[in-house]
């Protein structure tokens, strides 16, 4: 049973080259007790491009997808990709701010949005809404192999007086809800360095070189995976590494999960249903000495009784050579 309601934009991504992503993020919703309601005939929130070409068409492409959010009775969505959310909240702060820009974009639209709808990301709703006590009471497995490079990209907390949510130079949700499921989080000075994947087309050069810096931080950190909350940062990362290798003569070789796939393992669903055969770089190396929670704890166990007689026969020993 359900323990709250809320509306789900996956938008367009998460319906093709990332479904993954949706796929996962549904199956953790629903393991803590989320029920999500997709609107019917939603349409592309016009995301990354369309505001370079006109922001009215941009803010009403968002709006529409609201409008029947509104409709549905919700006042939050959530949100998966950052650059749909991003669509949103925009739209949403430039409505409520300018009314005539408010006037101007309802006009376009077959039914006005009166501005009652929150867009949130998974992890927003995760941390604020459901919380991390009921995050780690969750899990019924442990991945011991895996170091995590928690990667939140440039658009998911900015522009913080839009996102409204974490720190912009130094999130730590993703790395809150990782320590909580009991996966060990290295040190990424590069959180939110842009990885510039919008420009993979035009500008592959630039791109590669932003793509090296940040999975080379990942490597000196120590971590032997990256996480990600965004469709367009997985591909970049995951895709572009062997590109990467030959131009900079690297051996780059690191998967690149979503945080909902890592959290999905760890809640016990397969590496199948969490479609973590679709990832380029495949992380069956890291993921396969998943364990049992029960099977963790009895291992923590041993090791702490042998490290107990291990100090005791050390102290017996000591306590040997002073009386001789």
């Amino acid at each position: 049973m359900a323990d709250r309601e809320y509306a789900y934009y996956s938008g367009c991504s998460l319906e093709g080259t990332a479904v993954e992503y949706d796929i996962s993020v549904r199956r953790v919703m629903e393991a803590l007790g989320i029920r999500l309601s997709e609107p019917e005939d939603w349409s592309c929130c016009g995301s990354t491009p369309a505001h370079t070409v006109d922001h009215l068409l941009a803010a009403a492409l968002a709006a529409r997808n609201l409008t029947i959010i509104e409709k549905m009775g919700f006042n939050t969505v959530i949100t998966p990709c950052p650059s749909c959310m991003m669509a949103f909240k925009k739209a949403h702060h430039r409505m409520k701010e300018d009314i005539r820009f408010k006037d101007e974009v309802n006009s376009l639209l077959d039914e006005p949005y009166n501005l009652n709808v929150q867009s949130k990301s998974a992890l927003q709703i995760i941390i604020e809404d459901i919380g991390l006590e009921k995050v780690k009471e969750r899990v019924t497995h442990v991945m011991p192999d895996l170091k995590v490079a928690p990667y939140y990209g440039c658009i998911l907390n900015r522009p913080p007086e839009i996102a409204q949510f974490d720190d912009p130079e130094n999130p730590l949700s993703m790395d809150k809800i990782f320590t909580a499921i009991g996966v060990e989080v290295c040190d990424f000075a590069f959180k939110v360095e842009c990885c510039g994947a919008a420009y993979g087309v035009p500008k592959r050069d630039m791109v590669n070189e932003l793509t090296y810096k940040i999975l080379s931080m990942a490597v000196d950190c120590g971590a032997n995976c990256v996480a990600v909350a965004c469709p367009l940062c997985q591909q970049n990362l995951d895709l572009r590494q062997q590109q990467v290798n030959i131009r900079k003569n690297t051996s780059f070789n690191i998967p690149v999960l979503y945080f909902s796939q890592i959290m999905g393992l760890a809640y016990g669903y397969s590496p199948e249903e969490m479609v973590i055969d679709k990832l380029v770089v495949n992380p069956d190396s890291l993921i396969s000495s998943r364990i049992t929670l029960s099977q963790w704890n009895e291992m923590k166990a041993r090791e702490a009784e042998a490290s107990k007689a291990k100090k005791k026969e050390k102290k017996n020993i000591e306590k040997i050579e002073e009386e001789t």
